[in-house]
């Protein structure tokens, strides 16, 4: 079984918010795919499906993203899921708006809701797919990712879902070594 974490804030005042960028891209693919609805269950919204011959949990934790940690955890004592099989979609700072990058492991990067999977985890070898969010020196970096988007940048997301769609597909298909090989690209 594979889980499928998408990393954001619950409640309306986080909607559209650079932080949730994790939920936006999973509901765009539940949406696309016509999985359902989701389910609530250890403060996680979730999709039990079934996706390329594989089971498959699509999660939105419902904690804060700082205490993102503490679901995933739950989700996958439940399920029995091997931390090789965890995918987590999440902003990052470090990309320019429009770039994303698929990881097989590695640091936080200062981002809380990764931090807080690799404590409950014990462990930093997970998948990650990274959405970038660009970044603004001029404003503190709290206020900056739980800030709206706004229409270009939406645009600029709107425009990203068939490809990032594209890119859980075949998730379920290809090796990850050969799925980084044919997504990544230089930060532009």
């Amino acid at each position: 079984m594979k889980l499928i974490v998408g990393l954001g804030n619950p409640g309306k005042e986080y909607e559209n918010t650079r932080h949730n960028i994790g939920f936006y891209f999973l509901d765009n693919y539940v949406s696309a795919n016509n999985l359902g609805d989701y389910k609530l269950k250890d403060n996680g919204l979730f999709i039990k499906t079934k996706l390329f011959d594989t089971d498959v949990i699509l999660l939105k934790p419902q904690s804060f993203i700082n205490l993102s940690g503490e679901v995933v955890r739950k989700y996958i004592d439940f399920y029995k899921i091997d931390i090789d099989d965890i995918l987590v979609i999440s902003d990052d700072l470090d990309l320019n708006m429009g770039n994303f990058k698929l990881k097989p492991s590695g640091s936080s990067g200062g981002h809380n809701g990764l931090k807080n999977i690799e404590l409950h985890l014990s462990s930093n070898q997970y998948k990650r797919l990274k959405i970038g969010i660009s970044n603004n020196k001029n404003i503190d970096t709290k206020d900056y990712v739980l800030s709206r988007i706004n229409s270009d940048d939406k645009k600029i997301f709107s425009d990203m879902v068939p490809l990032i769609n594209d890119v859980i597909d075949n998730y379920f298909k290809l090796p990850f070594p050969d799925l980084m090989n044919k997504y990544n690209q230089k930060n532009r």
